[in-house]
């Protein structure tokens, strides 16, 4: 518990928080390649160049590895998109942003969208235990600009925001599956994924507007 309690100083901070990058990068390389269920601790500790005890010091256990990636990408997606939708002026645009920037995260990330994706559904305790809170408040931001748009008479407001923003949700979560796990033989291209979130927002947003 020594490394924990040297984290006090600035350089222990750094040093902790690099080591716990590199933990969690291990552990959404292994997740990807054998799945949650069927990796070990020890697994993610070799990827990671550390000491299987070494795991123990940020982590309380396995799902405690994988609850942590998720909180940390997706917390670090909430943070990006609250401040780039505040610079952008029109609804459009900011729906956009969304599409664009919850797509970006996992460009060039295969690993990390097939963890996210495809791993954290197999615990269903843990998706209602740790993911759920901030599902919500993604979605929240998501309606939030949905109802300023309606509230602007920009989109139509015959549809509810948050069934809205869960429509958006769901086809992005299912252009980044199919993404991630591509096919045997061809390996994901990122221009792919870029070229369906435009033609996702647009199609969004076409269906959204508001009617003559």
């Amino acid at each position: 518990m020594a490394e924990k309690k040297g984290s006090s100083a600035k350089g222990g901070k750094r040093a902790g928080g690099d080591k716990r990058e590199r933990i969690l990068q291990a552990a959404i390389r292994v997740f990807a390649k054998n799945g949650f269920y069927a990796t070990r601790v020890s697994e993610i500790a070799k990827a990671a160049g550390v000491a299987d005890g070494t795991i123990y010091l940020y982590f309380e256990n396995k799902d405690d590895v994988l609850v942590q990636i998720f909180e940390d990408r997706i917390g670090k997606l909430l943070e990006i998109l609250r401040r780039v939708i505040a610079k952008e002026e029109t609804v459009e645009a900011r729906i956009r942003r969304i599409v664009e920037l919850q797509l970006g995260l996992l460009e060039e990330e295969r690993d990390l969208a097939e963890v996210i994706t495809v791993n954290l559904r197999q615990s269903s305790r843990l998706l209602k235990q740790y993911a759920a809170p901030l599902f919500t408040k993604y979605l929240e931001l998501i309606a939030g600009v949905i109802a300023d748009g309606q509230k602007e008479g920009v989109l139509r407001r015959d549809v509810s925001p948050r069934i809205a923003a869960r429509s958006l949700w769901g086809a992005l979560d299912g252009l980044a599956l199919t993404w991630a796990l591509g096919t045997p033989e061809r390996k994901p291209d990122p221009a792919t994924l870029r070229k369906a979130a435009t033609q996702f927002a647009t199609l969004f947003l076409d269906g959204l507007r508001a009617r003559d």
